[in-house]
């Protein structure tokens, strides 16, 4: 096994747990990646996803001794954007928690998650141009997170850059010594879990769905997402929960 799955008290981790080759993304990893994803979606006990990992490396993007000799078109990578829109369009919220570095594809990941955290030892890098390829599809999760001037430096000159630089960027939330990393992220899984499951899918939804030029049109459907929510079961539990001074029914009991 690469990736190590478990689930406790509504939070699931999954790790990358394939330290030799730093984590990199080959045919197995993305596989069991990819089965762990779904049974985190899938698990209505689930509340959070966690995604980190073993060893000093985060990911190290693909695995390029399985990639060397492919044909254009065969890469054998096919899958990996399904991945990215896994973790994208989770209904669960996914956190990112980094140790350590991250490159190519596995920056890609880190931007498809909802929060990202890392330790200040973290670095990060488009290392892809530098042999030759081209950073086009974690572009998709990429760059809506990274500010314009930072996508275009950092995506032409492959350079690297630490997690302090990440944070001021857009690809990261938080950047903090690595002993206080696991706290950063149980401070963020904490808060996540208070929210209402629907209400934090359709929240997510609603970030992540374009919006018409018509400002009337945005208004028209926000106000009908807005009712549906209040009129709703968790919308009406939550309502009762502040009036009778009482945590809503979602909330996780220690």
């Amino acid at each position: 096994m690469l990736v190590n799955y478990e689930v406790h008290r509504g939070i699931a981790t999954i790790t990358l747990d394939s330290p030799h080759n730093r984590n990199a993304l080959s045919a197995q990893l993305r596989a069991e990646l990819r089965d762990g994803l779904r049974q985190a979606i899938e698990d209505d006990a689930v509340r959070v996803v966690v995604l980190t990992h073993t060893g000093s490396v985060f990911c190290s993007g693909m695995d390029l001794k399985e990639a060397a000799g492919a044909s254009a078109g065969d890469q054998g990578v096919n899958e990996f954007p399904a991945i990215l829109e896994q973790i994208w369009t989770s209904p669960k919220p996914v956190v990112a928690r980094l140790a350590g570095p991250a490159r190519a594809g596995g920056v890609g990941i880190v931007a498809a998650c909802d929060i990202a955290v890392a330790a200040h030892e973290a670095t990060f890098a488009f290392s892809e141009v530098r042999i030759g390829v081209v950073p086009a599809v974690i572009s998709v999760t990429v760059l809506p997170r990274l500010l314009p001037r930072a996508a275009h430096e950092l995506f032409l000159t492959g350079e690297a850059f630490d997690a302090v630089k990440a944070v001021e960027y857009g690809l990261l939330n938080s950047s903090v010594p690595v002993d206080r990393l696991d706290d950063e992220v149980r401070r963020y899984t904490d808060m996540l879990a208070l929210g209402a499951p629907s209400a934090l899918a359709a929240t997510k939804r609603m970030l992540q769905q374009p919006r018409s030029h018509e400002l009337s049109q945005v208004f028209a459907d926000m106000l009908k997402l807005s009712a549906q929510h209040f009129g709703g079961p968790e919308g009406q539990e939550g309502i009762a929960a502040f009036k009778e001074k009482r945590k809503p029914s979602w909330v996780p009991t220690d």
